[in-house]
């Protein structure tokens, strides 16, 4: 029982911050959908753009988590340092490189947006976070150096503290409450920017704090070109695993537009439930990381297994609690307009428990593959998830979404391509894992 407490000690800071960044959306998406309707479809095709390219960027500089973990694991602290201060560097680069794609979003935008309405606030919201993205970037370098360590308490703690900040401005900055202006689903983007901005202020203060008695980091050019060596194909995972769903969303939006609420409300309370399956993910990668830089990677396999078993349980626990609760969660999500149309909104509950009950049954699959992808990065193995989503997204899930959409288009049945594809992905990185060509892999 010892072991798996060591693990929940570690892993419970980052699956409830990940848990608070789902709430933080989720409170947005609900602010947003007594904005308007146009503005709950905008969100999620937008929001979902915006981190197809942050996404890449912030797995990259997130990567240096692992090398932290492994030279922590090997007692080497200087190091440890040298790993943050090379993806403060990337982080910075990140930043002016993802100001230069504001163009390229719009553009991609306007190729799917069902209106003329909602393609105006999605190009809002997806420029607003495009240019705050570089806080993205360094509070990950910062929290990547705390977690490498297992040091994630002061994490969920500023992170509790931003999303908090997030969620008071929202109403001022969405309705326009006490004089300011009513900015819909721009305020929204402002409020988040404006939250990651104090986590990576209020992180960088206690990094620099808790560096002051460390040796003098030398090497971090070299070890920034091993962060880019790993962490690039993990980028590269993170943009497939994004943009194959983006891609599916967008298909979503043929088949109707209260077809499009229901499914955008449907995915909002789906992170909210996988949100802490990607705090297991990255407990995981510590995890190992760690062992392999003791040099002991049975330790670090039987700690893989023991985080995926506590992540599965829990996850199907959350599952079951959010199928019996469909009804009240999916009221939150219904408009004032829609509210008055009885007719929309007895569609607007059943479509939505029907999907309830889909995505209770991917879950678990789901759930598997994070965690598993999350060992095999800590133990280097990017070049495998990320050939694998590559492969799994775009050659098999895709296609058949798209012969469902010529075939039967409706969102049930494009739902259900869902569930074949996670159970395929899952038993992919699974197979991998248990042949454990990772033990040969160095990443230090």
């Amino acid at each position: 029982m010892k072991p798996y407490i060591d693990i929940l000690k570690l892993v419970w800071p980052l699956a409830l911050g990940m848990i608070n960044n789902a709430v933080m959306q989720f409170v947005d998406r609900i602010y947003l959908a007594h904005d308007s309707i146009e503005s709950l479809e905008a969100a999620l095709p937008a929001g979902m753009l915006m981190w197809i390219f942050a996404g890449f960027f912030q797995s990259v500089v997130g990567y240096s988590s692992v090398f932290v973990a492994q030279y922590h694991g090997a007692g080497e602290d200087a190091n440890c340092r040298a790993s943050t201060h090379a993806a403060y560097a990337i982080s910075i680069v990140a930043g002016a490189l993802g100001v230069m794609l504001v163009p390229l979003g719009g553009w991609l935008l306007s190729l799917s947006a069902p209106s003329s309405s909602v393609l105006a606030r999605e190009n809002s919201y997806f420029t607003v976070l495009m240019l705050g993205a570089v806080f993205v970037y360094l509070q990950t370098a910062s929290s990547a150096y705390f977690t490498g360590r297992g040091k994630t308490r002061i994490v969920f703690w500023v992170n509790l503290m931003g999303n908090v900040l997030n969620i008071a401005l929202d109403p001022f900055l969405i309705f326009g409450w006490c004089g300011c202006p009513r900015l819909g689903i721009t305020g929204a983007a402002i409020a988040t920017v404006a939250s990651t901005a104090l986590q990576w202020l209020v992180l960088g203060l206690v990094l620099r704090h808790e560096l002051a008695g460390t040796p003098k980091a030398v090497g971090s050019r070299q070890i920034a070109v091993r962060i880019l060596r790993f962490g690039v194909p993990a980028g590269c995972y993170t943009v497939l695993n994004i943009l194959s769903f983006t891609i599916f969303v967008f298909v979503t939006g043929g088949v109707g537009e209260l077809d499009l609420a229901v499914s955008n409300a449907c995915f909002t309370v789906n992170y909210l439930l996988i949100a802490p399956m990607e705090g297991f993910a990255l407990g995981a990668s510590t995890l190992v990381a760690q062992a392999i830089g003791r040099g002991d990677a049975d330790a670090a396999a039987r700690d893989a297994r023991r985080t995926l078993e506590l992540g599965v349980g829990f996850v199907a626990l959350l599952s079951l609690v959010a199928l019996l609760l469909a009804r009240p969660i999916l009221s939150m999500f219904v408009s004032s307009e829609l509210a008055d149309d009885q007719a929309s909104l007895a569609r607007f509950h059943s479509l939505g428990f029907t999907l309830f009950a889909m995505m209770a049954a991917w879950q678990l699959f789901d759930a598997a593959d994070v965690i598993i992808s999350g060992a095999l990065k800590g133990a280097g193995d990017t070049k495998f998830v990320m050939c694998w989503m590559l492969i799994a997204s775009f050659a098999l899930w895709l296609p058949g979404v798209f012969a469902v959409r010529h075939f039967h288009n409706t969102m049930p049945a494009l739902w259900l391509t869902m569930i074949v594809y996670v159970v395929v992905i899952c038993i992919g990185s699974l197979v991998r894992w248990q042949r454990g060509a990772w033990r040969q892999l160095r990443v230090t």
